[in-house]
């Protein structure tokens, strides 16, 4: 946003008189009184002038223009609006005609993103402004009543610098002032002006301590590269470890966008269970990942997500990521009005204690399709599927898996209003296993392969009642359902995907309520539960329970634990309460059939708005599972968080997590039923201009060189500034 010190004139009320023999140079405007001295060649306005060209709009008390030496003086209360909404106050500005150069005396200028500049003098030179003895600051400099306060934050410097070619302002002899205090000289200091987005420069640093690295200092520095990529170089800077470098570069294509960001180092390298040595060998860490997607044509998209670390305990020393597990994928997409192919490849890395680095799969390809056409004969819809799936281990268990299936499902409205879906379902699969001796027994499969069908017909039944209900309405709906499907092979079948089975309301009434695709619920099941929606004003209640009962007496290869082990399933139920924007509940439950012991209790609530809130989860997984099956641990923690606005700028925060598991629970874990994770609090100020924090964390676990203990961050961000 150039600074505006030109003048733009144009016509709209009276002609200045031209000398006779001339051409007349138009200098259009309206004024309370015109003169025009012919022996000088000045023409003169006075009273509420007003100027107008191209969208620029000057207004003053007194405007002179001397056509001999070319020179425009505007005087009194002079006001210059910008097309692209600057405006530039002064008491006193002098112009050449060709409106470019000039002085102004006594400049503030409102940018249009709200900032001010102030100055004793500035002057423009060839398209740059220079202004003396000026002053910065984009906070507000008047408060919600119109009355004048001081801003926040602004800078004071002996010389100030526009370059509206470089979009950049610069300053000299610069200090920052904090709530009307200086804090601290900025040589060198320069930012964007706004008008192009940002641009190159130094971003606000990060500070930071924990026991591990010590006193880290990050100082950024962006680079616009051009309109549509830039990158970002870290130091990060630590006065216990060696430094490390971060690097990122976002780049935006006419089709779509990706990023990249790494991290590397040079440090000690400890394993998940050791102490690190006094004389470690020091050898490269580091960390890369990206994501991006593109879209081809309106059907066909590509999305690719990489993540690589070279040890299982860096991101966590470094605090970048607590993830257990990292994921990368590639996935080519066509979705059409009835179609949908997806063609992807996946990796995994494993960063817990319990991954063998040889047994974490590769899945290429992963190949489904899928297809929705209307039944012309019946009224229904077919839906048909064709998957394919490689996984390979190189120091495991290999799986491929193809199969084709189609389903037919019809809806229909009795005349008594029930809600009628009939479906049926087939499927035909095939498998090849090798290396299944490197699984465990319950997942492996058979040796070499196998192929299965697997057919099902269900009809689901909903009725709902509708009523008044304490001024509002409610929908009271009883739901029953029957599903019958042969025998199916499962035990020959490698179990790939349908690992944690689980009974929950999600998927009470599901055709299959195993995940995945690799095992099948055969056998004839009835499943019954209610859903219950109450609305009022301001108030929505949502509630359901069920069961379901197999009328099958044959072994199940569902195992205790799963709340479908027996004949009847397990009750479950989901409670949601929301009361305007304020109050937020969720209650999940699962009840043992029959002592009606709580196998899973989860709670999750917020309260409050968006300034002052707390939010609290609690879950208690006791389901007495085979501690061979690796998917399915008991566990109880509990969770809070929140934050309170004590002031209009001023809030504190924090939040912790606990882990309430004992022996009882998981005799594998390590806990004693109180065990804090981690937890942290902070103080913030922030307000329009300007965000200071100061946070302080406690972790309680130690994996090899992520070692528990205290890390203290404080963080800076001024408004514009930073670039």
């Amino acid at each position: 946003m150039p600074l505006l010190l030109s003048l733009p004139c144009a016509a709209f009320g009276q002609e200045a008189p031209a000398p006779a023999g001339e051409t007349p140079a138009q200098v259009s405007f309206s004024a309370d009184q015109l003169a025009y001295d012919q022996n000088a060649d000045i023409v003169t306005a006075t009273g509420e002038v007003r100027m107008n060209r191209d969208g620029y709009n000057l207004r003053a008390d007194t405007v002179t223009w001397n056509r001999i030496t070319s020179q425009v003086e505007a005087q009194g209360s002079v006001r210059v609006v910008s097309p692209t909404g600057e405006v530039a106050y002064g008491d006193r500005v002098q112009l050449q005609d060709t409106l470019r150069d000039g002085v102004i005396e006594n400049l503030l200028l409102v940018l249009a993103d709200g900032g001010r500049l102030a100055a004793v003098e500035a002057r423009r030179d060839n398209g740059v402004t220079t202004l003396n003895q000026a002053a910065y600051t984009p906070c507000a400099v008047v408060d919600s009543e119109g009355c004048p306060k001081a801003p926040t934050w602004q800078i004071n410097a002996v010389r100030v610098v526009h370059d509206p070619v470089r979009h950049r302002i610069s300053y000299r002899g610069a200090t920052l002032n904090l709530f009307g205090q200086p804090i601290i000289g900025l040589p060198g200091l320069s930012h964007p002006d706004g008008s192009q987005g940002g641009g190159s420069g130094v971003l606000v640093p990060e500070l930071r301590f924990d026991r591990i690295n010590g006193l880290e200092i990050a100082v950024p520095y962006y680079l616009r590269l051009a309109p549509n990529y830039d990158a970002t170089i870290t130091p990060h800077l630590y006065t216990e470890v060696a430094p490390m470098l971060e690097a990122e570069y976002r780049h935006l294509t006419a089709r779509g966008a990706f990023r990249l960001r790494g991290y590397a180092t040079y440090s000690a390298r400890v394993g998940v269970n050791e102490d690190p040595p006094p004389d470690a060998n020091r050898v490269f860490r580091g960390y890369i990942e990206g994501n991006g997607r593109w879209q081809l044509t309106p059907e066909w998209s590509v999305t690719a997500a990489g993540r690589y670390v070279t040890d299982r305990t860096f991101l966590r020393r470094y605090d970048i990521s607590r993830d257990d597990r990292l994921r990368s994928v590639v996935d080519v997409e066509r979705i059409g009005t009835n179609s949908y192919i997806s063609i992807a490849g996946w990796a995994f890395q494993g960063l817990r204690v319990t991954d063998v680095d040889g047994q974490q799969p590769i899945v290429l390809p992963a190949i489904d399709a899928r297809w929705r056409i209307d039944d012309p004969w019946l009224g229904g819809r077919f839906n048909i599927q064709a998957n394919s799936l490689a996984v390979l281990r190189p120091e495991g268990q290999d799986t491929q898996r193809a199969f084709a299936s189609a389903q037919w499902d019809r809806r229909m409205i009795t005349p008594l209003g029930q809600e009628l879906t009939l479906t049926a379902f087939a499927r035909g699969d095939l498998y090849h296993a090798t290396d299944t001796l490197l699984t465990q027994p319950l997942y492996r499969g058979t040796e070499g392969w196998n192929a299965r069908f697997i057919g099902a017909v269900a009809a689901d039944l909903k009725w709902p009642f509708v009523g008044e209900f304490f001024g509002g309405t409610q929908r009271f709906t009883p739901r029953v359902q029957f599903v019958a499907s042969p025998a199916t092979d499962n035990i020959d079948i490698p179990n790939e995907d349908a690992r944690a089975i689980e009974l929950e309301d999600s998927n009470l009434f599901a055709l299959n309520r195993f995940p995945g695709y690799d095992r099948w619920e055969d056998g004839v099941r009835m499943t019954y539960g209610a859903d219950w929606a109450v609305d009022l004003p301001g108030v929505q209640v949502r509630t359901n329970i069920g069961q379901s009962y197999r009328f099958s007496t044959r072994e199940t290869i569902l195992p205790p634990g799963t709340g479908l082990s027996g004949r009847f399933s397990d009750f479950v139920g989901r409670t949601t309460v929301q009361v305007g924007r304020r109050l937020s509940f969720t209650h999940r439950f699962r009840l043992d059939k029959d002592s009606f012991a709580i196998r899973r209790n989860e709670i999750d609530a917020t309260i409050g708005g968006r300034q002052t809130y707390a939010t609290m989860g609690y879950l208690r997984l006791n389901r007495n599972v085979d501690p061979a099956i690796e998917d399915l641990r008991d566990r109880e923690e509990v969770r809070f968080g929140g934050r309170v606005q004590f002031a209009r700028y001023w809030s504190i925060f924090g939040s912790a997590v606990i882990d309430l598991t004992d022996r009882n629970e998981d005799p594998l874990s390590q806990s004693d039923g109180f065990d804090p994770i981690r937890h942290r609090i902070g103080l913030l100020y922030d307000d329009e201009c300007i965000e200071l924090g100061v946070t302080w964390r406690r972790d309680y676990e130690t994996t090899g060189d992520a070692r528990r203990g205290n890390t203290f961050l404080i963080r800076v961000a001024l408004k514009n500034l930073g670039r």
